[in-house]
């Protein structure tokens, strides 16, 4: 590795301990967050109310150097609370645009399930395009631009069922779960001495990287050398799930996609300048789980996607090294 690798290692080793020094607890989800801004993907976090889902957002925000956005989705959000709009002024007696909370570098989309589809679409345009189109003139959004969207797995009602396409866009569905009792012993200590402002907590960062900085550790990631057999090792895990017993649809070519540019980014925050097989399979769940429908039988068997995934995975021969 070069002078300038090894720099970025230290960056990435930096940001990582000031990430999980705030938002305690939650090691694998950071990992997975930071190796999803690195690959330039989104992500879609599921978990209860209460774990720390908008704090990580904001302190992500923080450590790279760029702007937070939070959007409460709700039933009657419409795609112009998202995007923006034109609105007239009377004064100059000329329309002008007024930019919506995408334009930033981290968006938080809030309980993202709760919009209506109309709403969802704009999003997706964003997620897709990295621009939106108000009045007929499309604007780019700040890069690097990365949408954190979140959902609650408990409360369906007065939800919408996001649609395969948009959950597609997402490069991971990352799973967050309560703390150990160790490390909810600490957030308690912390939050009952200090005002509970997530605001002023993110604060405390320091900024670790420039949004200029991560665009490059994007560029580094997508330089990691790839062996064509870690590359057919990641297609055949794909493939298996379109022909797996028990699910009805499986991963498409995407899911390819994101698990080799998720290694690379996993090979990078490891210090190494080519992906070995377990940068695939540590985030195998993460990048599938939400690209593949069970069909009823495992349903009613009260089987999980992620049971399902495990034993796929496990089924295909990892190259060796």
């Amino acid at each position: 590795m070069t002078a300038q690798d090894n720099n970025h290692h230290a960056l990435l080793e930096r940001l990582s301990e000031s990430l999980n020094g705030v938002v305690i607890g939650q090691p694998r989800v950071i990992e997975q967050v930071i190796a999803a801004m690195l690959a330039g993907g989104h992500v879609m976090i599921e978990g209860v109310p209460g774990l720390a889902k908008t704090l990580l957002a904001q302190c992500l925000a923080t450590a790279i150097g760029g702007k937070f956005s939070r959007i409460q989705f709700t039933p009657d959000l419409m795609p112009a609370d998202v995007t923006g709009h034109a609105m007239y002024d009377m004064q100059s007696e000329k329309f002008r645009l007024r930019r919506g909370p995408v334009f930033c570098n981290v968006l938080l989309a809030d309980e993202i399930n709760r919009a209506p589809a109309k709403t969802q679409a704009a999003l997706l345009e964003v997620m897709q395009e990295h621009r939106v189109t108000i009045e007929g003139k499309p604007l780019a959004v700040p890069e690097p631009f990365m949408v954190l969207a979140t959902q609650n797995p408990i409360e369906h009602e007065g939800t919408y069922v996001l649609p395969e396409a948009q959950l597609d866009r997402f490069i991971m569905k990352v799973l967050i779960d309560y703390p150990d009792a160790e490390y909810e012993q600490q957030i308690a200590m912390n939050m009952a001495g200090m005002r509970d402002d997530l605001v002023t907590l993110a604060a405390t960062l320091d900024p670790i990287l420039e949004p200029d900085t991560t665009l490059k550790l994007r560029q580094q990631a997508r330089s990691i050398q790839i062996d064509p057999a870690i590359a057919e090792y990641a297609v055949a895990i794909t493939r298996a799930t379109r022909q797996w017993p028990g699910i009805n649809v499986g991963a498409g070519p995407r899911a390819s996609i994101a698990l080799l540019r998720i290694a690379q980014a996993s090979a990078l925050m490891e210090g190494r300048d080519f992906v070995i097989p377990d940068d695939v399979k540590r985030f195998a769940l993460a990048c599938l789980r939400h690209r593949i429908m069970l069909g009823a039988e495992l349903q009613m068997e009260g089987q999980t996607p992620d049971e399902v995934l495990e034993r796929v995975i496990e089924a295909q021969q990892a190259p060796r090294q």
